[in-house]
């Protein structure tokens, strides 16, 4: 079914989360619910006053004393009528009032709303773009300060004026383009006059830097997948400890300890990171441990970033230096791989060094930079911090950023990708292929304006509110 074939019934939910509160709301929202108002409260209900007064059941008998507020459209949050009701959160007594509404309210048709329901019909009705839906459920389920920050930035709507300043700059280009496509019997170039190529170029620079705030917003939604490899024994689980300030991991000098993944999600400077533990990669060992070694490997190419360990003291051991060499050789050269130096309280800095340098060379490898640490001690583990965040390439703090999701990196990779094609075009020396000028300029509006919902499918909407908790 179209998951929008419904939006023209009322609807009720609970509003507040499940479980016992000091406060539970329940909430409808639809066409002409005054009636309805009514019938619950027993009176007319000044708009958008809070009245305390009782809510009684079809017996008359009372279900609690509560505060009542109704919404009248389109002033409100869903752009239909609204009516709150704010009553002790206890989850027998929220579901005693849903249904008394549900029983009143079969008249005109009210159901249970859908998880998002609620934002989705503000979506509809105009009263928030899809990037400020969006950023409602994203503002929930922050998971950091610096998150919540920037989801209420883009609830506030600054990414949305951003996509509509870049979609301005485009919708002008493209009348350029079609004007001169309208009359190409005129001597003047519309697009040279008009100095199209620079204005181009000054368009993209802006993508870019939107695009750059929104990979941030993104990983601040969403984090870093951090996984931490190497051999066995080199220390990944002391750092998952020492990194999450817990002893989440089973640490001893049995190699193969660690035989399966195990993740935790900190945060550094307001971005998440979640820490992936894995299986110590070696060959020939038995076959529990070699399932967990295959799926090391697979955390390894899912990764944001690979901390690749390396055992100090163990340098000078030839087994260990040939193994060492077969896992960077094997290690994907599209994810960021940060090299990290672990047991440095046990080695003398200098003539490891030395020996490092000889290792790496022996190995026909580049000499690898990267951090000093001592995971048992927690020494380095502030400037691992740091190194983590350069390596994905991520800007601590969030300021300035608005939450993004991938779908919006997507479609400026997407926008981008047609501006780019439009500023090949239009180089030429020679007069542009204007038709396909006018359709990558199109195509890149397109891509930009699905953003904030102008051109976006009905299922992928669904998908979208799909994810919100029910009643908002």
């Amino acid at each position: 079914m179209n998951p929008l074939a419904l939006d023209a019934d009322p609807i009720v939910a609970v509003a507040t989360a499940p479980g016992r509160g000091a406060v539970g709301i329940v909430r409808a929202s639809g066409r002409r619910l005054a009636d309805l108002a009514r019938a619950v409260t027993g009176r007319n209900l000044a708009p958008r006053h809070a009245t305390y007064l009782p809510l009684r059941d079809e017996a008359g008998g009372l279900i609690d004393q509560g505060l009542a507020l109704f919404f009248p459209a389109p002033q409100s949050y869903t752009g239909e009528d609204v009516l709150e009701l704010q009553i002790h959160g206890g989850p027998v007594v929220l579901q005693l009032l849903l249904a008394r509404l549900l029983e009143l309210g079969r008249g005109i048709g009210l159901r249970l709303a859908d998880p998002g329901e609620f934002t989705r019909r503000a979506f509809l009705n105009g009263k928030l773009d899809l990037a400020q839906a969006e950023s409602v459920a994203d503002l929930i389920d922050a998971s950091t300060e610096a998150a919540a920050r920037s989801a209420t930035r883009a609830l506030a709507g600054e990414l949305s004026r951003a996509v509509q300043g870049l979609a301005a700059q485009l919708v002008e280009l493209r009348m350029l383009v079609e004007a001169t496509l309208d009359f190409p019997e005129e001597d003047i170039d519309f697009l040279r006059q008009a100095q199209a190529a620079r204005r181009l170029q000054a368009l993209r620079e802006a993508l870019l830097q939107v695009q750059a705030r929104t990979r941030q917003g993104a990983l601040l939604r969403e984090g870093l997948q951090v996984v931490l490899a190497g051999q066995p024994n080199v220390g990944k689980s002391s750092l998952l400890n020492a990194l999450a300030g817990a002893e989440l991991a089973i640490v001893t000098p049995v190699p193969g300890t660690t035989r399966d993944k195990v993740s935790q999600t900190i945060q550094i400077q307001g971005v998440p990171l979640h820490i992936v533990d894995t299986a110590g990669l070696r060959a020939g060992a038995d076959m529990v441990e070699r399932i967990g070694v295959q799926r090391t490997w697979e955390a390894i190419g899912g990764a944001d970033v690979v901390l690749f360990l390396h055992d100090l003291t163990r340098l000078d051991a030839a087994d260990y230096a040939r193994a060492e060499a077969d896992i960077v050789r094997g290690l994907p050269p599209a994810v960021p791989l940060l090299h990290v130096f672990n047991k440095a309280d046990s080695v003398d800095r200098s003539a490891v060094e030395i020996r490092l340098a000889s290792a790496w060379s022996a190995w026909g490898l580049a000499p690898a930079e990267g951090v000093w640490i001592s995971a048992a001690r927690g020494t380095g583990l502030e400037l691992l911090r740091r190194e983590l965040l350069r390596a994905a390439g991520a800007q601590p703090g969030g300021e300035g950023v608005f939450i993004a999701r991938q779908r919006h990196v997507q479609a400026l990779a997407d926008t981008l990708e047609h501006l780019d094609q439009a500023i090949a075009l239009i180089a030429h020396d020679d007069r542009a292929p204007l038709d396909l000028l006018a359709e990558e300029l199109r195509l890149a509006h397109r891509a930009l304006m699905g953003i904030v919902g102008e051109f976006t499918p009905d299922d992928l909407l669904g998908a979208i509110f799909s994810s919100f908790c029910i009643g908002k």
